[in-house]
């Protein structure tokens, strides 16, 4: 339980751990205890791994930039898009840090120039545009360095939406200049 964090995850290893502990070979277990144990261990981490190839496997088929070509041509009536949009964003949110993401976010989907976002964030447009092409690899390479909070993503989806239906920024931009003040309090 401490290691997966999920009692049926936990009540299925340790049953599949005793199932090949019945049929295993025990003249070579000189301590059953402990042998349990380490089986269950690494049981658990080598579950852990799986879940975790899983979850790259599906955020890295996901293509971010079609979502955001498709969002520019709707008017969020679909509700198929939206939950794209959705998804689109807490990827995103997983997979940039702050400053990436408002910066990915404001070029790609709406367009912003270099010369907006270095008045925005304070930043050199040459840092705005590595911040762009970093944050647009880790996008398309499927890379995920950073863990972000995905309980703000409803805020920041409509915030998005309403930037994207409306043609006013000001929420998400406010949205996403919070973002960045967390994350740098969060690092001291």
């Amino acid at each position: 339980m401490k290691i997966l964090r999920c009692k049926a995850d936990a009540e299925d290893i340790v049953q599949d751990t005793f199932l090949k502990w019945l049929s295993a070979e025990k003249t070579h277990i000189q301590n059953t205890k402990a042998y349990l144990i380490k089986s269950v261990t690494n049981n658990a981490l080598s579950h852990l791994a799986s879940l975790k190839t899983k979850k790259e496997e599906c955020l890295d088929s996901f293509h971010i930039p079609e979502i955001f070509l498709k969002l520019k041509e709707s008017d969020f009536a679909h509700l198929d898009l939206e939950a794209e949009l959705s998804k689109a964003l807490a990827i995103v949110h997983h997979k940039l840090e702050p400053l990436e993401k408002a910066v990915y976010l404001l070029k790609e989907a709406l367009g912003f120039e270099y010369e907006d976002l270095q008045k925005l964030f304070d930043k050199k447009q040459e840092h705005c545009r590595q911040l762009f092409s970093r944050a647009k690899k880790k996008i398309e390479e499927g890379t995920s360095k950073f863990s972000i909070e995905l309980s703000r993503t409803p805020n920041m989806l409509d915030s998005f939406k309403k930037a994207c239906t409306l043609g006013n920024a000001s929420d998400l931009i406010t949205e996403l200049k919070n973002d960045i003040a967390t994350s740098i309090r969060k690092k001291f």
